[in-house]
Protein backbone atom coordinates (compact mmCIF):
# COMPACT_ATOMS: atom_id res chain seq x y z
CA UNK A 1 0.00 0.00 0.00
CA UNK A 2 1.27 3.43 -0.61
CA UNK A 3 2.59 5.27 2.49
CA UNK A 4 0.46 8.20 1.55
CA UNK A 5 -2.66 7.02 1.45
CA UNK A 6 -4.61 7.80 4.50
CA UNK A 7 -5.81 4.51 6.19
CA UNK A 8 -9.45 5.18 8.16
CA UNK A 9 -12.23 3.40 9.44
CA UNK A 10 -16.18 3.92 9.77
CA UNK A 11 -16.60 3.55 13.49
CA UNK A 12 -19.29 0.84 12.93
CA UNK A 13 -17.33 -0.99 10.32
CA UNK A 14 -18.07 -4.71 9.96
CA UNK A 15 -16.14 -7.25 11.70
CA UNK A 16 -12.99 -8.89 9.85
CA UNK A 17 -11.91 -12.36 10.86
CA UNK A 18 -8.05 -12.60 10.91
CA UNK A 19 -7.20 -8.80 10.68
CA UNK A 20 -8.42 -9.08 6.80
CA UNK A 21 -9.44 -6.20 4.74
CA UNK A 22 -13.00 -7.61 3.46
CA UNK A 23 -14.81 -4.22 2.35
CA UNK A 24 -13.66 -0.64 1.71
CA UNK A 25 -15.75 2.31 2.32
CA UNK A 26 -17.76 4.34 -0.48
CA UNK A 27 -17.01 8.04 -0.42
CA UNK A 28 -13.66 7.63 1.03
CA UNK A 29 -10.25 7.74 -0.76
CA UNK A 30 -7.79 5.41 0.04
CA UNK A 31 -7.41 2.26 1.33
CA UNK A 32 -9.26 0.79 5.07
CA UNK A 33 -8.06 -1.47 7.51
CA UNK A 34 -9.87 -2.64 9.80
CA UNK A 35 -9.00 -3.58 13.34
CA UNK A 36 -12.07 -4.26 15.50
CA UNK A 37 -11.31 -5.37 18.98
CA UNK A 38 -14.41 -4.62 20.58
CA UNK A 39 -18.11 -5.73 20.13
CA UNK A 40 -17.67 -4.81 16.18
CA UNK A 41 -16.95 -1.20 16.79
CA UNK A 42 -14.52 1.14 16.68
CA UNK A 43 -14.15 3.72 19.47
CA UNK A 44 -12.31 6.44 20.31
CA UNK A 45 -9.41 5.57 23.08
CA UNK A 46 -9.65 5.98 27.08
CA UNK A 47 -6.46 7.76 27.79
CA UNK A 48 -6.91 10.94 29.38
CA UNK A 49 -6.63 10.86 33.18
CA UNK A 50 -7.13 13.50 35.98
CA UNK A 51 -3.47 14.81 35.43
CA UNK A 52 -4.45 15.35 31.99
CA UNK A 53 -7.74 16.00 32.27
CA UNK A 54 -7.03 19.15 34.72
CA UNK A 55 -4.03 20.30 32.32
CA UNK A 56 -6.00 19.99 29.56
CA UNK A 57 -9.01 22.54 31.69
CA UNK A 58 -6.47 24.63 32.60
CA UNK A 59 -4.79 24.85 29.20
CA UNK A 60 -7.62 25.50 27.70
CA UNK A 61 -8.83 28.25 29.70
CA UNK A 62 -5.23 29.80 29.94
CA UNK A 63 -5.20 31.65 26.51
CA UNK A 64 -4.60 35.13 25.14
CA UNK A 65 -7.55 36.26 27.66
CA UNK A 66 -5.49 36.99 30.98
CA UNK A 67 -2.99 38.98 29.32
CA UNK A 68 -5.94 41.52 27.28
CA UNK A 69 -9.53 41.35 29.21
CA UNK A 70 -8.81 43.49 32.36
CA UNK A 71 -8.84 46.25 30.93
CA UNK A 72 -12.25 45.02 28.88
CA UNK A 73 -12.97 44.37 32.59
CA UNK A 74 -12.10 47.39 33.93
CA UNK A 75 -13.65 49.43 31.48
CA UNK A 76 -17.02 48.43 32.12
CA UNK A 77 -16.77 48.13 36.09
CA UNK A 78 -15.03 51.47 36.00
CA UNK A 79 -13.48 50.25 39.48
CA UNK A 80 -10.68 48.55 40.65
CA UNK A 81 -13.03 46.62 43.36
CA UNK A 82 -15.56 45.34 41.23
CA UNK A 83 -13.15 44.38 38.72
CA UNK A 84 -11.93 41.87 41.19
CA UNK A 85 -15.46 41.13 42.04
CA UNK A 86 -16.14 40.13 38.34
CA UNK A 87 -13.41 37.97 38.27
CA UNK A 88 -13.82 35.96 41.00
CA UNK A 89 -17.21 35.50 40.25
CA UNK A 90 -16.29 34.33 36.34
CA UNK A 91 -14.74 31.40 38.56
CA UNK A 92 -17.36 30.65 40.43
CA UNK A 93 -19.84 30.73 37.39
CA UNK A 94 -17.37 28.58 35.40
CA UNK A 95 -17.53 25.98 37.95
CA UNK A 96 -21.17 26.10 38.41
CA UNK A 97 -21.02 25.50 34.38
CA UNK A 98 -18.75 22.84 34.90
CA UNK A 99 -20.53 20.59 38.13
CA UNK A 100 -23.67 21.07 35.66
CA UNK A 101 -21.84 19.91 33.15
CA UNK A 102 -20.49 17.37 35.01
CA UNK A 103 -23.39 15.56 35.63
CA UNK A 104 -24.83 15.78 32.19
CA UNK A 105 -21.68 14.29 31.04
CA UNK A 106 -21.76 11.16 33.35
CA UNK A 107 -25.79 11.13 33.17
CA UNK A 108 -24.97 11.01 28.84
CA UNK A 109 -21.27 9.70 28.75
CA UNK A 110 -20.75 10.61 25.11
CA UNK A 111 -18.17 13.30 23.45
CA UNK A 112 -19.12 16.44 22.36
CA UNK A 113 -19.97 18.71 24.77
CA UNK A 114 -23.62 20.43 24.36
CA UNK A 115 -24.30 18.60 21.10
CA UNK A 116 -25.71 15.37 22.93
CA UNK A 117 -26.68 16.91 25.95
CA UNK A 118 -29.47 19.05 23.75
CA UNK A 119 -30.38 16.11 21.63
CA UNK A 120 -31.34 14.11 24.49
CA UNK A 121 -33.17 16.71 26.60
CA UNK A 122 -34.67 18.82 23.85
CA UNK A 123 -34.54 18.09 20.25
CA UNK A 124 -32.42 17.52 17.50
CA UNK A 125 -32.85 20.72 15.81
CA UNK A 126 -31.55 22.26 19.08
CA UNK A 127 -28.22 19.75 19.00
CA UNK A 128 -28.20 20.86 15.09
CA UNK A 129 -28.30 24.81 15.47
CA UNK A 130 -25.39 24.43 18.31
CA UNK A 131 -23.41 21.77 16.50
CA UNK A 132 -23.93 24.44 13.22
CA UNK A 133 -22.54 27.14 14.96
CA UNK A 134 -19.62 26.05 17.22
CA UNK A 135 -18.71 23.93 13.95
CA UNK A 136 -18.80 26.70 11.15
CA UNK A 137 -18.03 29.95 13.86
CA UNK A 138 -17.51 29.54 17.15
CA UNK A 139 -14.99 26.80 17.75
CA UNK A 140 -12.82 27.89 14.60
CA UNK A 141 -13.10 31.15 15.67
CA UNK A 142 -12.14 30.60 18.75
CA UNK A 143 -8.52 29.05 17.58
CA UNK A 144 -8.00 31.35 14.79
CA UNK A 145 -7.83 34.29 17.11
CA UNK A 146 -6.06 32.48 19.70
CA UNK A 147 -3.54 31.87 16.65
CA UNK A 148 -3.29 35.34 14.99
CA UNK A 149 -2.39 36.56 18.78
CA UNK A 150 0.08 33.83 19.01
CA UNK A 151 1.86 35.66 15.72
CA UNK A 152 1.23 38.88 16.77
CA UNK A 153 3.68 37.89 19.94
CA UNK A 154 6.06 36.10 17.42
CA UNK A 155 6.21 39.42 15.49
CA UNK A 156 7.64 41.25 18.60
CA UNK A 157 10.87 39.44 17.92
CA UNK A 158 11.50 39.54 14.66
CA UNK A 159 12.23 42.64 12.74
CA UNK A 160 8.70 44.06 11.24
CA UNK A 161 8.11 47.65 11.15
CA UNK A 162 4.81 47.54 13.13
CA UNK A 163 2.36 44.79 12.59
CA UNK A 164 2.10 43.97 8.77
CA UNK A 165 -1.04 41.66 8.44
CA UNK A 166 0.75 38.96 5.83
CA UNK A 167 3.22 37.73 7.76
CA UNK A 168 0.88 37.97 10.98
CA UNK A 169 -1.50 35.83 9.16
CA UNK A 170 1.37 33.23 7.56
CA UNK A 171 2.88 32.87 11.01
CA UNK A 172 -1.30 32.26 12.34
CA UNK A 173 -1.43 29.66 9.59
CA UNK A 174 1.42 28.12 10.14
CA UNK A 175 0.66 27.53 13.53
CA UNK A 176 -2.68 26.17 12.89
CA UNK A 177 -1.38 23.86 10.68
CA UNK A 178 0.96 22.53 13.49
CA UNK A 179 -1.63 22.07 15.35
CA UNK A 180 -3.39 19.97 13.22
CA UNK A 181 -0.39 17.59 12.42
CA UNK A 182 -0.54 16.99 16.19
CA UNK A 183 -3.73 15.83 16.89
CA UNK A 184 -3.83 13.91 13.59
CA UNK A 185 -0.54 12.13 14.35
CA UNK A 186 -1.55 11.30 17.75
CA UNK A 187 -4.15 12.17 20.79
CA UNK A 188 -1.50 11.16 23.68
CA UNK A 189 0.71 13.60 22.02
CA UNK A 190 -1.44 16.36 21.64
CA UNK A 191 -2.52 15.45 25.46
CA UNK A 192 1.25 15.26 26.51
CA UNK A 193 1.76 18.90 24.73
CA UNK A 194 -1.22 20.19 26.71
CA UNK A 195 0.48 19.34 29.65
CA UNK A 196 4.08 20.61 28.75
CA UNK A 197 2.49 24.03 28.30
CA UNK A 198 0.00 24.12 31.08
CA UNK A 199 3.40 23.71 32.97
CA UNK A 200 5.32 26.88 31.50
CA UNK A 201 1.99 28.90 31.17
CA UNK A 202 1.42 28.11 35.29
CA UNK A 203 5.55 29.10 35.41
CA UNK A 204 4.96 32.15 33.46
CA UNK A 205 1.77 33.34 35.51
CA UNK A 206 3.91 32.82 38.45
CA UNK A 207 6.10 34.99 37.88
CA UNK A 208 3.54 37.65 37.39
CA UNK A 209 2.36 36.63 40.57
CA UNK A 210 5.41 36.83 42.18
CA UNK A 211 6.40 40.02 40.90
CA UNK A 212 2.86 41.67 42.43
CA UNK A 213 4.38 39.74 45.83
CA UNK A 214 7.12 41.61 45.73
CA UNK A 215 5.62 45.36 44.38
CA UNK A 216 2.94 44.70 47.19
CA UNK A 217 5.55 44.41 50.27
CA UNK A 218 7.41 47.06 48.41
CA UNK A 219 4.16 49.27 49.17
CA UNK A 220 3.09 49.53 45.76
CA UNK A 221 -0.72 49.67 46.83
CA UNK A 222 -2.28 52.85 46.24
CA UNK A 223 -4.36 51.55 42.97
CA UNK A 224 -5.51 48.71 44.94
CA UNK A 225 -6.79 50.94 47.82
CA UNK A 226 -8.72 52.66 45.45
CA UNK A 227 -11.42 50.08 45.96
CA UNK A 228 -15.17 50.55 44.68
CA UNK A 229 -14.92 53.91 43.68
CA UNK A 230 -16.49 55.07 40.76
CA UNK A 231 -18.37 51.92 40.61
CA UNK A 232 -20.93 51.56 37.95
CA UNK A 233 -24.15 51.50 38.65
CA UNK A 234 -25.57 50.00 35.40
CA UNK A 235 -26.40 46.14 35.42
CA UNK A 236 -25.69 46.00 31.69
CA UNK A 237 -22.31 47.44 32.19
CA UNK A 238 -21.50 44.84 34.94
CA UNK A 239 -22.98 41.97 32.13
CA UNK A 240 -20.49 43.65 29.56
CA UNK A 241 -17.94 43.62 31.93
CA UNK A 242 -18.52 39.66 32.67
CA UNK A 243 -17.85 38.70 28.88
CA UNK A 244 -14.80 40.01 29.10
CA UNK A 245 -13.88 38.01 31.85
CA UNK A 246 -15.68 35.25 30.89
CA UNK A 247 -13.80 35.10 27.30
CA UNK A 248 -10.36 34.54 29.88
CA UNK A 249 -12.38 31.79 31.85
CA UNK A 250 -13.60 30.21 27.71
CA UNK A 251 -13.51 26.72 27.65
CA UNK A 252 -14.00 25.67 31.12
CA UNK A 253 -16.26 22.90 29.64
CA UNK A 254 -13.59 21.57 27.50
CA UNK A 255 -13.04 18.30 29.32
CA UNK A 256 -16.89 16.97 28.31
CA UNK A 257 -15.98 17.17 24.88
CA UNK A 258 -13.73 14.52 25.57
CA UNK A 259 -16.02 12.13 27.63
CA UNK A 260 -15.16 9.39 25.55
CA UNK A 261 -11.84 9.54 25.85
CA UNK A 262 -11.53 9.78 29.73
CA UNK A 263 -10.40 7.03 31.96
CA UNK A 264 -12.85 6.30 34.57
CA UNK A 265 -15.32 9.30 33.59
CA UNK A 266 -17.83 8.94 36.48
CA UNK A 267 -14.09 10.29 38.92
CA UNK A 268 -11.87 12.38 37.18
CA UNK A 269 -14.72 14.61 35.03
CA UNK A 270 -15.83 16.31 38.02
CA UNK A 271 -12.15 16.23 39.77
CA UNK A 272 -10.56 17.41 37.37
CA UNK A 273 -12.79 19.88 36.13
CA UNK A 274 -13.04 21.62 39.92
CA UNK A 275 -9.59 21.02 40.39
CA UNK A 276 -8.97 22.97 37.35
CA UNK A 277 -11.09 25.94 37.59
CA UNK A 278 -10.47 26.57 41.07
CA UNK A 279 -6.76 26.79 39.79
CA UNK A 280 -7.17 28.98 37.25
CA UNK A 281 -9.43 31.39 39.50
CA UNK A 282 -6.98 31.94 42.33
CA UNK A 283 -3.80 32.81 39.66
CA UNK A 284 -6.73 34.94 37.72
CA UNK A 285 -7.10 36.91 40.66
CA UNK A 286 -3.43 37.15 42.00
CA UNK A 287 -2.52 37.95 37.96
CA UNK A 288 -5.50 41.16 38.38
CA UNK A 289 -4.13 42.19 41.58
CA UNK A 290 -0.20 42.17 40.49
CA UNK A 291 -1.49 44.59 37.40
CA UNK A 292 -2.27 47.08 39.72
CA UNK A 293 1.19 46.71 41.69
CA UNK A 294 2.69 48.31 38.56
CA UNK A 295 -0.39 50.01 36.15
CA UNK A 296 -2.31 52.45 37.41
CA UNK A 297 -5.99 51.99 36.00
CA UNK A 298 -5.95 54.49 33.19
CA UNK A 299 -2.66 53.13 32.20
CA UNK A 300 -4.45 49.35 32.22
CA UNK A 301 -7.19 51.19 30.22
CA UNK A 302 -4.96 52.54 27.88
CA UNK A 303 -2.71 49.30 27.26
CA UNK A 304 -3.41 47.24 24.30
CA UNK A 305 -1.24 44.45 25.81
CA UNK A 306 -2.03 44.25 29.58
CA UNK A 307 0.93 41.38 30.34
CA UNK A 308 3.49 42.99 28.34
CA UNK A 309 3.24 46.41 29.68
CA UNK A 310 3.16 44.65 32.91
CA UNK A 311 6.68 43.08 32.25
CA UNK A 312 8.03 46.71 30.83
CA UNK A 313 7.41 47.92 34.31
CA UNK A 314 8.36 45.31 36.77
CA UNK A 315 10.93 43.30 35.22
CA UNK A 316 12.77 46.03 33.12
CA UNK A 317 15.20 44.07 30.27
CA UNK A 318 13.62 40.67 31.15
CA UNK A 319 10.69 42.00 29.94
CA UNK A 320 10.82 39.73 26.70
CA UNK A 321 9.94 37.24 29.28
CA UNK A 322 6.44 37.87 28.86
CA UNK A 323 5.69 37.42 25.59
CA UNK A 324 7.33 34.34 25.08
CA UNK A 325 5.07 33.21 27.94
CA UNK A 326 2.15 34.12 26.07
CA UNK A 327 3.35 32.04 22.86
CA UNK A 328 3.17 29.06 24.89
CA UNK A 329 -0.08 30.21 26.37
CA UNK A 330 -1.92 31.05 23.59
CA UNK A 331 -0.27 27.73 21.25
CA UNK A 332 -1.83 25.53 24.42
CA UNK A 333 -5.10 27.18 24.24
CA UNK A 334 -5.10 26.61 20.14
CA UNK A 335 -4.55 23.26 20.95
CA UNK A 336 -7.24 22.33 23.30
CA UNK A 337 -9.83 24.42 21.15
CA UNK A 338 -8.61 22.09 18.09
CA UNK A 339 -8.75 18.63 20.44
CA UNK A 340 -12.24 20.20 21.50
CA UNK A 341 -13.60 21.55 18.00
CA UNK A 342 -12.85 18.36 16.23
CA UNK A 343 -14.98 16.12 18.27
CA UNK A 344 -17.83 18.31 18.01
CA UNK A 345 -17.38 17.57 14.58
CA UNK A 346 -16.70 13.83 14.97
CA UNK A 347 -19.83 13.52 16.97
CA UNK A 348 -22.09 15.95 14.92
CA UNK A 349 -21.13 13.48 12.09
CA UNK A 350 -21.96 10.43 13.74
CA UNK A 351 -25.50 11.81 14.42
CA UNK A 352 -25.63 12.42 10.74
CA UNK A 353 -25.73 16.10 11.14
CA UNK A 354 -22.69 16.62 9.24
CA UNK A 355 -21.24 13.77 6.33
CA UNK A 356 -21.18 10.80 7.88
CA UNK A 357 -17.40 10.72 6.37
CA UNK A 358 -16.10 13.51 8.99
CA UNK A 359 -16.89 10.39 11.82
CA UNK A 360 -14.34 8.42 10.59
CA UNK A 361 -11.39 6.88 12.68
CA UNK A 362 -7.79 6.96 11.35
CA UNK A 363 -7.34 3.01 11.93
CA UNK A 364 -3.88 2.78 13.67
CA UNK A 365 -3.61 6.34 15.04
CA UNK A 366 -7.38 5.68 16.63
CA UNK A 367 -7.67 9.72 15.84
CA UNK A 368 -10.74 11.40 14.27
CA UNK A 369 -8.32 12.73 11.01
CA UNK A 370 -10.99 14.25 9.00
CA UNK A 371 -13.00 15.73 11.79
CA UNK A 372 -9.28 17.50 13.22
CA UNK A 373 -8.51 18.70 9.52
CA UNK A 374 -12.10 19.74 8.97
CA UNK A 375 -11.91 22.24 12.17
CA UNK A 376 -8.27 23.54 11.05
CA UNK A 377 -9.43 24.25 7.24
CA UNK A 378 -12.64 26.45 8.77
CA UNK A 379 -10.57 27.90 11.52
CA UNK A 380 -7.73 29.19 8.76
CA UNK A 381 -10.39 30.38 6.62
CA UNK A 382 -11.10 33.01 9.46
CA UNK A 383 -7.82 34.78 9.73
CA UNK A 384 -8.05 35.80 6.47
CA UNK A 385 -10.80 38.81 7.40
CA UNK A 386 -8.64 42.11 8.91
CA UNK A 387 -11.14 41.72 12.19
CA UNK A 388 -11.16 38.21 13.61
CA UNK A 389 -11.37 39.39 17.10
CA UNK A 390 -15.08 41.88 15.92
CA UNK A 391 -16.03 38.31 14.44
CA UNK A 392 -15.69 37.19 17.90
CA UNK A 393 -17.43 39.68 19.66
CA UNK A 394 -20.05 39.21 17.17
CA UNK A 395 -20.77 36.09 17.91
CA UNK A 396 -19.72 35.45 21.78
CA UNK A 397 -23.42 36.28 23.39
CA UNK A 398 -24.48 33.02 21.37
CA UNK A 399 -22.24 30.75 23.26
CA UNK A 400 -24.11 32.19 26.23
CA UNK A 401 -27.67 30.71 24.46
CA UNK A 402 -26.47 27.09 24.17
CA UNK A 403 -25.12 27.11 27.55
CA UNK A 404 -28.24 28.34 28.93
CA UNK A 405 -29.81 26.17 27.10
CA UNK A 406 -27.72 23.21 28.91
CA UNK A 407 -28.11 24.47 31.77
CA UNK A 408 -31.98 24.22 31.05
CA UNK A 409 -31.93 21.00 29.67
CA UNK A 410 -29.97 19.34 32.86
CA UNK A 411 -32.99 20.42 35.01
CA UNK A 412 -35.54 19.10 32.19
CA UNK A 413 -33.42 15.75 32.28
CA UNK A 414 -34.57 15.82 36.10
CA UNK A 415 -38.01 15.04 35.28
CA UNK A 416 -37.94 13.38 32.15
CA UNK A 417 -35.18 10.79 33.12
CA UNK A 418 -35.76 10.84 36.68
CA UNK A 419 -35.06 7.40 37.69
CA UNK A 420 -31.45 7.01 35.20
CA UNK A 421 -28.35 6.62 37.81
CA UNK A 422 -26.55 9.47 37.79
CA UNK A 423 -22.74 9.13 38.89
CA UNK A 424 -23.16 12.53 39.65
CA UNK A 425 -26.03 14.70 41.13
CA UNK A 426 -25.35 18.09 42.00
CA UNK A 427 -27.78 20.36 44.40
CA UNK A 428 -30.53 21.28 41.58
CA UNK A 429 -29.66 24.85 42.44
CA UNK A 430 -26.37 24.72 40.56
CA UNK A 431 -27.82 24.17 36.84
CA UNK A 432 -30.72 26.70 38.12
CA UNK A 433 -28.27 29.15 39.12
CA UNK A 434 -25.99 28.67 36.23
CA UNK A 435 -28.94 29.00 33.98
CA UNK A 436 -30.12 32.15 35.29
CA UNK A 437 -26.66 33.79 34.85
CA UNK A 438 -26.36 32.55 31.25
CA UNK A 439 -29.48 34.07 30.42
CA UNK A 440 -28.48 37.25 32.23
CA UNK A 441 -25.75 37.47 30.24
CA UNK A 442 -27.43 36.87 26.64
CA UNK A 443 -30.46 39.58 27.83
CA UNK A 444 -28.56 42.25 29.63
CA UNK A 445 -26.49 43.56 26.73
CA UNK A 446 -29.40 43.43 24.38
CA UNK A 447 -31.18 45.87 26.63
CA UNK A 448 -27.47 48.17 27.23
CA UNK A 449 -27.13 48.32 23.52
CA UNK A 450 -29.38 46.57 21.01
CA UNK A 451 -27.23 46.34 18.07
CA UNK A 452 -28.54 45.35 14.34
CA UNK A 453 -25.46 42.83 14.74
CA UNK A 454 -27.08 40.43 16.99
CA UNK A 455 -30.14 40.08 14.96
CA UNK A 456 -27.76 39.65 12.22
CA UNK A 457 -26.00 36.72 14.40
CA UNK A 458 -29.34 35.23 15.41
CA UNK A 459 -30.17 35.05 11.44
CA UNK A 460 -27.01 33.37 11.10
CA UNK A 461 -27.32 30.68 13.81
CA UNK A 462 -31.62 30.14 12.85
CA UNK A 463 -30.37 29.74 9.01
CA UNK A 464 -28.69 26.85 9.69
CA UNK A 465 -32.61 25.56 9.68
CA UNK A 466 -32.33 25.95 6.10
CA UNK A 467 -30.04 23.23 5.34
CA UNK A 468 -31.42 21.28 8.81
CA UNK A 469 -34.52 20.54 6.96
CA UNK A 470 -33.40 19.43 3.45
CA UNK A 471 -30.12 17.30 4.34
CA UNK A 472 -30.90 16.48 7.97
CA UNK A 473 -34.54 15.76 8.24
CA UNK A 474 -35.33 14.81 5.29
CA UNK A 475 -32.44 13.14 3.92
CA UNK A 476 -32.21 14.72 0.62
CA UNK A 477 -28.59 14.21 0.45
CA UNK A 478 -28.25 10.66 1.06
CA UNK A 479 -26.98 9.83 -1.65
CA UNK A 480 -24.70 12.72 -2.10
CA UNK A 481 -21.55 10.83 -0.49
CA UNK A 482 -22.48 7.48 -2.43
CA UNK A 483 -19.84 9.02 -4.93
CA UNK A 484 -16.24 10.29 -4.62
CA UNK A 485 -17.02 12.99 -7.19
CA UNK A 486 -19.87 14.18 -5.79
CA UNK A 487 -18.29 13.97 -2.36
CA UNK A 488 -15.32 15.97 -2.78
CA UNK A 489 -17.93 18.48 -4.91
CA UNK A 490 -20.50 18.69 -1.85
CA UNK A 491 -17.61 19.68 0.41
CA UNK A 492 -16.15 22.41 -2.26
CA UNK A 493 -19.39 23.72 -2.15
CA UNK A 494 -19.45 23.69 1.60
CA UNK A 495 -16.50 25.82 2.06
CA UNK A 496 -17.26 28.17 -0.43
CA UNK A 497 -20.40 28.79 1.26
CA UNK A 498 -18.54 29.32 4.31
CA UNK A 499 -15.59 31.86 2.86
CA UNK A 500 -18.81 33.80 1.45
CA UNK A 501 -20.22 34.26 4.85
CA UNK A 502 -16.88 35.01 6.60
CA UNK A 503 -16.35 37.85 3.78
CA UNK A 504 -20.10 39.00 4.23
CA UNK A 505 -19.92 39.17 8.32
CA UNK A 506 -16.14 39.80 9.12
CA UNK A 507 -16.72 43.74 7.99
CA UNK A 508 -19.69 44.13 10.02
CA UNK A 509 -18.08 43.66 13.07
CA UNK A 510 -16.81 46.17 14.91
Amino acid sequence: MSPFKLEIMHPEMRHVHHGEMSDSVNGVAGEVRIDNKSNNQVRLKRNVGFITGSSFIVGSIIGSGIFISPKGVLRETQSVGLSMVVWTAGGIISLLGALTYAELGTLIPKSGAQYPYLFEAMHPIVAYLYAWTSIIVTQPSSMAIVCLTFAEYVATFMDFCGSPPIPIKLIAALAILTICIINCYDTSLASSIQVIFTVVKLLALGIIILGGIVRMAQGHLSVLQTGFSGTTSSPSSVALGFYSAMWAYEAWNSLNFLTEELKNPFVNLPRANVFGILLVTVMYILANVSYFTVLTADGLLKSNAVAVDWGKGALGVAWYIIPLSVLFSTFGAANGACYAGSRVVYCAAREGHLPEVLSYIHCRRYTPVLSIIFTCSIASLMIIPSDVGGLIDFFSFASWIFYSLTALSCIILRFTRRNDHRPIKVFILIPVVFFLVSAFLVIAPIVQDPRIEILYALFFILGGLVLYFPFVCFKLDRGCFDDDNKLVECKLTMISIICHGVNMLAPSCH
